[in-house]
């Protein structure tokens, strides 16, 4: 369904916010947008409401699954401000979960196991939210695929992640949260801003009264941006997403610097939730 604005999505599509758990996708090009579409509608979410220019064209099936939403994606804080009204208007028993085209999530035993079934169990073990990496995903030869993508031959890192302590406004480290690095943000860091040079990303979680989504992808209430809670590890998911190779590919300032993304620790995607947790990119907890 098409509604002309967010203000009439929030006034009219109540009921699609009453239960979840529901996918926003922030629509940036309009590459790999069905695709990015059809990997959220397999993984069991209820609904997922896109947010999308003008310009992009769905099937028939596709335009009548999800909840469309006119959007710019590159206007100021366009991020939090598509995603935080929506939180003020869910119930807080509803998980939501963002995301952009070309970017895929998957949990642990995902091709077995639903995502109602992953935040049913978080849900139980009393966390409100659940901390994401953005595992960087690029195609092997720059030549055949220009713009970064190809779903056939992705590649990601299998090694270079590291984690360094969030110190708090007084420099005192903030408990239970770190600050992750990692994929093409750290091998071409120069350019890359400093503030969007972190992994992680506080990418489901359910709302309550006050909850706003930050920038920088944590949020305002600190227990939200925590890896696990105080007394047994939790639960995480992993994004895979070709967004910052095409963004480095698109970028005028880094296109003519970077002729190919392998490197020696490169390695072809397998698309199995296996790869992720072997790589220690996700941890499946108590979750068995």
């Amino acid at each position: 369904m098409d509604y002309p604005s967010l203000a009439v999505f929030l006034e009219q599509g109540k009921d699609v916010l009453a239960n979840g758990p529901v996918a926003l996708i922030l629509v940036e090009d309009l590459v790999e947008v069905e695709s990015t579409i059809r990997h959220h509608l397999n993984a069991g979410f209820r609904a997922v409401v896109l947010f999308a220019p003008t310009a992009l064209q769905l099937p028939a099936d596709l335009s009548a699954a999800v909840h469309r939403i006119p959007y710019a994606m590159h206007a100021p804080d366009a991020l939090i401000n598509a995603v935080n009204p929506v939180i003020a208007a869910c119930p807080p028993t509803t998980w939501l979960y963002y995301c952009y085209n070309a970017e895929y999530l998957f949990f642990p035993f995902c091709e077995t196991r639903s995502v109602g079934e992953l935040l049913a169990f978080h849900a139980e073990e009393r966390r409100s939210a659940m901390l994401c990496y953005a595992i960087d995903l690029y195609a092997p030869d720059l030549g055949r695929c220009p713009n970064a993508v190809s779903l056939d031959e992705a590649m990601l890192d299998r090694s270079g992640y590291y984690a360094l302590v969030r110190p708090d406004a007084e420099g005192k480290p903030r408990e239970r949260q770190y600050d992750f690095y990692g994929g093409l943000r750290w091998r071409f860091e120069e350019h890359v801003q400093t503030n969007r040079r972190k992994i992680d990303r506080i990418a489901l979680f359910r709302p309550q009264p006050g909850l706003k989504l930050q920038a920088n992808h944590t949020f305002n209430i600190e227990e939200y941006n925590t890896f696990a809670c105080p007394w047994h590890h939790n639960l995480t998911a992993a994004i895979v997403s070709f967004r910052v190779a095409k963004a480095l590919k698109f970028n005028p300032g880094s296109t003519f610097d970077i002729h190919n993304f392998r490197w020696h620790n490169s390695v072809p995607f397998e698309w199995h939730s296996q790869q992720l947790m072997d790589l220690g990119l996700m941890e499946p907890g108590q979750w068995f």
